[in-house]
């Protein structure tokens, strides 16, 4: 597969298409059996509270994920992630009711790069506060 975005049609400044991704806290018990991560503090609210935390938070690999999907979704191919990056700024915390938690993520092209390569900045949220900082993908493109 390779990208169905060619270099010659970004700029500096591109936005790419936004998503919300829901994160119920069944959402975190797949992701633990697919991961193996069983850390306690994705899914036991006893344990988290004990810990420090305000809640269940979904695992930091699991935010990362559904960050970059925005930018592989995007290029049309996984393949075309050449590097990615982020820090944990603070936790996805996700209660336990019909609601859940949302992760609002938003990406635009920040620099143009040689051989055919963008950098893209990305922005992921919820509640109201940043959980990704320094969150950036360099994508070869088509």
């Amino acid at each position: 597969m390779a990208a169905t975005i060619a270099y010659g049609d970004v700029e500096v400044g591109t936005e790419l298409p936004s998503r919300t991704f829901p994160v119920s806290r069944a959402t975190l018990v797949q992701y633990a059996g697919a991961s193996g991560d069983f850390n306690p503090i994705h899914w036991n609210e006893k344990f988290a509270r004990e810990v420090g935390l305000p809640d269940v938070i979904a695992h930091g690999m699991f935010t990362m994920a559904a960050a970059i999907r925005v930018v592989t979704d995007w290029v049309g191919d996984p393949g075309a992630v050449v590097e990615y990056g982020v820090r944990f700024t603070k936790p996805v915390v996700v209660p336990n009711d019909d609601h859940g938690a949302v992760v609002e993520v938003t990406a635009k092209v920040a620099a143009l790069l040689d051989d055919h390569q963008v950098r893209v900045d990305l922005t992921a949220t919820s509640a109201g506060q940043k959980v990704l900082g320094m969150s950036r993908a360099v994508v070869r493109l088509g």
